[in-house]
């Protein structure tokens, strides 16, 4: 497909090409801008805040740890399971230096989730918030994991905050539930430890890989998305090049509010803001809507991250519209659709547009985003980021007339290099180094994308993928429960969620009886809120389940 973008829609001094080889690696990147604003703020978290240059001493000294005293190499797997908190910088970055591979962790998984990202990441060692440690106990023992390293929410906060904080989730809020590992130790222990160690620098090139981020898949099966330092360098750079005419270098103020272990604010927050000195603002709980707005208040912000839930939300938090907006330049909105009364709402509030991208993890994400001097809502993915390809290809695999809809393949640096120990997977999806997306997009005289459809089954909650596949797996896992299909429904409050279709021959079976079995295997945003009781399920001549008939509007439901 021809660039009709780069003529039509790039905004002046953008850049058509970035260099995906600028840095040898993350850890090159780390050490020159922590060096250069190492006075700089770069993350706070509750009140508690830390510089680039103690940044840089406190991975250092975590890698330290990591090398000498726990002995993992470069290659070796780290899973960290964190929320928002200033010990993910520092174990990120500090397992980096050392040349390992960090494997992110949502740290609401049940433990059915948690063992197989474990176990098919070959994860040796894990950084795990307490609050659920108790979920690793159940499963650790069918692991490879050999070291544990726990930390508390307030664990690098002010040392009296932290202890009041650690106290109060721990013993008035009882969100700490009792667990036994063995030989686990405290990050501010590991962190004493590493200290009084030597680190020794690891060679690391752009083409080592630096993240294993898990994303579902068709078969149901979760996918460990393998990232090297050069896509997450690519993506960086794309981003800054994008940005650049803009952003003040030292200046920004970032609102980090989506958990850093999801690819986008990984890269969006986390990474790309390192190269200009930005600082991040670290929101550990985003679900306490008046706790958010009251940390808002406290700064005055320039750029904010986050979904469209996250922003209707704010939008009707009670203190929201009295905020301070005069530094806001950017707000960026990705994961799921944007809806236009949000966006426009926002902008009558903030007085900032709602610019509105794609991604998808096997591109680290970023695919296409709205350029920085578009003034209104207009629907669209945006442009192709600088240095990426994009086509649309009918069924036959021929390119379609622009305004017409194809499935959207994508050709760049920021591209995977494929899924990890699952070869034929990734053969299915990378071909002569473009990635199919599946997702069905048209393309404007302008350069602008549309998204027609989505995966075609895949259900995406508050931003968060959700894959059928895997819930219908769960679903029969229940005695009572002979057949099962998972598709999306609207909801004003997520954008969708998930709705079960259940064949049953025990007539007694209940509603709640299934919530109550998905909740001991699923995550909660994966756990059906709509279930439905049939007699059978529509299938092809070849008995696939028709998931498309079950999407239909006028389907008979039973609200659970």
């Amino acid at each position: 497909m021809e660039k009709i973008w780069l003529e039509k829609s790039y905004p002046p001094g953008v850049a058509h090409e970035i260099d995906a080889d600028y840095y040898s690696s993350i850890v090159d990147m780390f050490h020159i801008y922590t060096k250069q604003y190492r006075n700089n703020t770069a993350f706070i978290n509750m009140d508690a805040s830390i510089t680039y240059g103690e940044l840089a001493e406190q991975a250092k000294v975590f890698s330290a740890y990591l090398q000498q005293d726990l002995g993992l190499k470069k290659g070796d797997k780290l899973a960290i399971m964190l929320p928002n908190t200033l010990q993910y910088p520092i174990a990120v970055f500090g397992a980096l230096m050392a040349g390992l591979t960090v494997v992110n962790v949502n740290p609401l998984y049940t433990s059915r989730e948690l063992e197989h990202q474990l176990n098919d990441s070959e994860t040796k060692a894990i950084l795990i918030i307490e609050n659920f440690a108790h979920v690793l106990e159940k499963i650790i023992k069918n692991t490879s994991i050999k070291h544990v390293i726990t930390t508390g929410v307030g664990d690098r906060l002010k040392k009296v905050k932290g202890a009041i904080v650690n106290f109060v989730l721990r013993h008035v809020k009882k969100v700490v539930p009792a667990y036994h590992l063995a030989g686990a130790v405290k990050f501010n222990d590991a962190m004493k430890i590493g200290a009084k160690l030597t680190f020794s620098p690891v060679d690391i090139s752009n083409k080592d890989l630096a993240f294993l981020q898990y994303t579902g898949g068709t078969t149901g099966v979760s996918k460990g998305v393998m990232l090297t330092h050069r896509n997450m360098i690519a993506n960086i750079e794309q981003s800054k090049a994008m940005t650049t005419p803009i952003y003040e270098k030292g200046a920004e103020f970032l609102v980090t509010a989506l958990p850093l272990y999801h690819i986008f604010a990984l890269s969006a927050n986390c990474l790309s803001f390192i190269p200009s000195g930005g600082t991040n603002l670290l929101i550990t709980n985003p679900r306490d809507m008046v706790g958010f707005v009251k940390e808002l208040s406290k700064y005055q912000f320039s750029v904010i991250t986050g979904v469209n839930t996250l922003f209707n939300s704010l939008l009707h938090t009670p203190g929201f519209a009295d905020l301070d907006f005069s530094k806001v330049k950017i707000s960026f909105a990705g994961g799921m659709a944007t809806q236009r009364p949000v966006a426009e709402h926002w902008v009558k509030v903030t007085g900032s547009h709602l610019l509105e991208g794609y991604g998808l993890t096997e591109c680290a994400p970023t695919v296409t985003l709205s350029p920085y001097t578009q003034s209104e809502y207009n629907g669209s993915i945006g442009i192709p980021a600088s240095s990426t390809e994009v086509k649309l290809l009918d069924d036959d695999g021929k390119d379609v007339a622009i305004g017409d809809p194809g499935e959207m393949w994508v050709k760049g640096p920021q591209v995977m290099s494929g899924y990890y120990n699952r070869p034929e997977a990734s053969a299915e999806v990378l071909k002569d180094g473009w990635l199919a997306t599946g997702d069905i997009v048209t393309v404007d005289v302008n350069g602008f994308f549309h998204i027609v459809d989505r995966k075609k089954d895949m259900i995406i909650v508050s931003g968060f993928n959700v894959y059928p596949n895997e819930i219908e797996e769960v679903l029969v896992m229940h005695d009572d429960i002979l057949e099962a299909a998972a598709v999306a429904a609207p909801c004003e409050i997520t954008g969708e969620k998930v709705k079960v279709f259940i064949v049953s021959e025990n007539k007694n079976l209940s509603e709640q009886a299934i919530k109550d079995h998905c909740q001991i295997h699923l995550t909660k945003y994966k756990c059906p809120k709509e279930i439905v009781f049939m007699d059978e399920l529509p299938k092809s001549n070849v008995g696939k389940i028709l998931r498309k008939e079950l999407r239909q509007p006028n389907d008979q439901s039973s609200a659970a």
